[in-house]
C-alpha cells in the first residue's frame, strides 16, 4: 500500500548537539549540518537522544532547533525532537519547531510517567490536534520505560498529521505488524538492525552512526530500495560491527562522541549525567574506526 509521510524516506541523521565549555557550540553544530548536505544526507534530526534533549534547557532546545532549521533550509528535510512526557510542554516544542520552519517533529512516547495504551494514544492525538506538523513517532521502551503497542501505533496512523514511526524496539515482529496494518513509513532507530527493517517493510532510517557515515548508509538503504539485496547486504556486514561499537559500549551518544572527537568533528564533551568513555573501552572503539578504514 502506499505509505504515508514517504518524503522521510532513507537516511535522517540523528544529530549530536556540539557542547564546548559546557555550552552549545553553534559554530561546529552549523559546519555538522553542512557537511551532512555535503554527504548527501536526506534528513537531520536535532534534539533526540543523540542530541542528549534531556540536558536542554527550553532555550536551548529551541535554540538548536531553529538553528539547525536556518542552516538545512531548502536543502534537506529537518525532523526536530518535540516529545516529552508533558503532553502541554510537546505541544509547545512542536508549535515552535514549526515556526522555525521543520518539515516534520520526532515524537517520543512519554517516558517515566509509564502511560497506559489508551493515554499514548491520547497524548499524541492532543498534540496532532493542537499543531499541523507532520509526526513520527518515536518508540523506544528501552529509554522510556514502556511499548506504544502495535495496534495503539496502527490507530494512531489513522490520524492525518501522523504519517511515520521511529521504530526502536529491536522486534522485527513489532516492526512487521506495523507494516501490515497501518500505512506508516517505518523507520529503523538502530543502525545494526535497519537492513532487516527494511526487509520488512521499512524505508529508512534514523541513525546514530551517520553522523560519522552517513555515505555509506544511503548507499546501503539506496540499494536495498533499488533492488539490489545482495548489495545492501554486503555493505550491512561492512557497517554492522562500527554500528554495534556506537551503540554497544556504552550508552549513546557517549561512544558517538568519543568517536567524532577521535575523527576531529567534534569535541566529544557530554553531559551530566552522561560521562566521558570509559578509558577501558576506548581501545575497542579505536579498533573499530581502524576497522572501518576511517582512522
Amino acid at each position: 500500500m502506499p505509505r504515508k509521510g514517504e518524503q522521510f524516506a532513507g537516511l535522517t541523521v540523528a544529530l549530536v548537539t556540539p557542547f564546548r565549555d559546557g555550552a552549545v557550540d553553534e559554530g561546529r553544530l552549523k559546519s555538522n549540518v553542512d557537511w551532512q548536505v555535503e554527504q548527501g544526507t536526506a534528513g537531520l534530526a536535532p534534539c533526540g537522544t543523540t542530541g542528549e534533549s534531556p540536558t536542554l534547557s527550553h532555550a536551548e532546545h529551541e535554540r538548536v532547533i531553529d538553528l539547525v532549521c536556518t542552516r538545512a533550509a531548502g536543502r534537506l528535510n529537518v525532523v526536530a525532537g518535540t516529545g516529552s512526557n508533558s503532553t502541554a510542554e510537546a505541544v509547545r516544542l512542536t508549535k515552535s519547531a514549526q515556526r522555525s520552519g521543520a518539515d516534520a517533529a520526532l515524537m517520543v512516547a512519554p517516558y517515566y510517567n509509564k502511560p497506559t495504551q489508551e493515554g499514548f494514544y491520547q497524548h499524541f492525538a492532543a498534540v496532532a490536534d493542537a499543531c499541523d506538523l507532520p509526526i513520527v513517532l518515536y518508540n523506544i521502551p528501552g529509554r522510556t520505560g514502556k511499548n506504544i503497542e502495535p495496534d495503539t501505533i496502527c490507530r494512531l496512523a489513522e490520524l492525518t498529521t501522523i504519517v511515520a514511526v521511529k521504530e526502536s524496539t529491536g522486534d522485527l515482529d513489532q516492526a512487521s505488524a506495523i507494516a501490515v496494518g497501518s500505512d506508516l513509513t517505518i523507520l529503523s532507530g538502530d543502525d545494526s538492525l535497519t537492513l532487516p527493517i527494511l526487509s520488512v517493510g521499512g524505508s529508512g532510517a534514523v541513525s546514530v552512526a551517520g553522523n560519522i557515515v552517513p555515505a555509506e548508509l544511503t548507499a546501503m538503504i539506496d540499494a536495498y530500495r533499488a533492488g539490489d539485496p545482495a548489495e545492501a547486504l554486503q555493505r550491512h556486514a561492512k557497517l554492522f560491527p562500527l554500528c554495534r561499537a556506537l551503540l554497544g559500549l556504552s550508552s549513546n551518544p557517549i561512544p558517538l562522541k568519543a568517536a567524532m572527537a577521535r575523527l576531529g568533528k567534534d569535541t566529544g564533551e557530554v553531559r551530566l549525567p552522561l560521562v566521558e568513555l570509559d578509558a577501558a573501552l576506548k581501545p575497542r572503539l579505536e579498533q573499530a574506526l581502524k576497522d572501518y578504514g576511517l582512522l
